[in-house]
């Protein structure tokens, strides 16, 4: 018969244990563990074995721990899981991609009953359709204002019905009736609140961003400082070029307006002074970029040209006759 650790022992095993997984590893999940049972815990402790820990306990214990630990090694980084600690939460230990195990964690959901007194997490809607139950059973649905009629011996549900709101209690005519019907609306699992990432704490929405995602925030972000630096005139190296180009377009309205002229404005003022040169020149480009076709095409009018030519000099040659 094995012994039972007394409740000291088991306080300094789960210390121990906390801050050996604290030394192992620099990234952690915070997870919501509300409704989960034991076997769903234990299915997703299988599937994350191997590059993964999951370690659920109570939060005195875990905050105690984690002080414990940073006083005794001076890594005063961990701190910052402290505050997270509220509720029914776990910790994932993993040295895996983040955004990869969190999205493991997202696939052991299990359906779940609407039991009297549970906060919906998602609006419930009961479809239209046969219920198969008897017409004895329509006091349920008088009492939720659902309109039904008597199809072949049995309920039936004439038109969708909200039944349930996101955030709602539960009552308990709710929950008989989709009890009834055979409705398990609601599922749960582990649920990531926040990610801690050597020594940073973010949300988890931050591992769905792409690469896509974080260039368009830079850009943005780039805009508005070239923005704010044009702005206020004052210089950076995001407005350096767009500074410079103003700068430039400056001196050569200046140069236009007046005698002032340099190299560069020359040309342009070539350009004001007879528009058509400016379309030739633009043209001209254009014109010299030959296709194959545009090419076999001029081949072939030549070949015709010379032809009729030809015919011509035959003719004339007959009248001549």
């Amino acid at each position: 018969m094995a012994v039972k650790s007394s409740k000291a022992e088991r306080k300094t095993n789960y210390d121990e244990k906390l801050c050996k997984l604290l030394d192992m590893y620099s990234q952690i999940l915070i997870v919501a563990a509300d409704n989960v049972g034991s076997n769903q815990l234990q299915s997703i402790r299988k599937g994350l074995r191997g590059e993964s820990v999951v370690l659920m306990g109570k939060n005195t214990m875990m905050k105690r721990s984690i002080r414990a630990h940073a006083d005794r090694t001076g890594n005063k980084t961990y701190l910052s899981l402290v505050p997270l600690l509220v509720g029914n939460v776990g910790m994932i230990f993993t040295k895996g991609d983040l955004k990869e195990v969190s999205e493991e964690v997202a696939k052991y959901k299990v359906g779940a009953p609407a039991r009297v007194g549970l906060i919906a997490p998602i609006d419930v809607i009961v479809p239209p359709g046969n219920t198969g139950l008897d017409p004895s059973q329509t006091s349920f649905f008088q009492v939720l204002n659902i309109p039904t009629k008597i199809n072949k011996g049995t309920v039936e549900i004439i038109t969708p019905v909200e039944l349930i709101k996101k955030g709602d209690k539960v009552g308990s005519s709710e929950s008989a009736l989709l009890s009834k019907l055979g409705i398990r609306p609601f599922s749960y699992g582990l649920v990531v609140l926040s990610v801690y990432d050597n020594g940073s704490v973010f949300s988890p929405e931050v591992l769905q961003l792409t690469d896509d995602d974080l260039v368009g925030k830079f850009a943005n972000g780039l805009a508005m400082v070239t923005s704010l630096s044009l702005a206020l005139a004052y210089p950076t190296l995001a407005a350096a070029p767009h500074m410079f180009t103003n700068a430039y377009k400056n001196v050569l309205a200046i140069a236009v307006e007046t005698e002032y002229s340099y190299p560069q404005a020359e040309q342009v003022k070539e350009y004001l002074k007879d528009p058509s040169k400016f379309a030739v020149a633009v043209a001209a480009p254009v014109a010299t970029v030959a296709t194959p076709s545009t090419a076999a095409a001029k081949e072939e009018k030549v070949d015709t040209e010379v032809c009729d030519d030809e015919d011509d000099e035959t003719l004339f040659g007959l009248f001549d006759d």
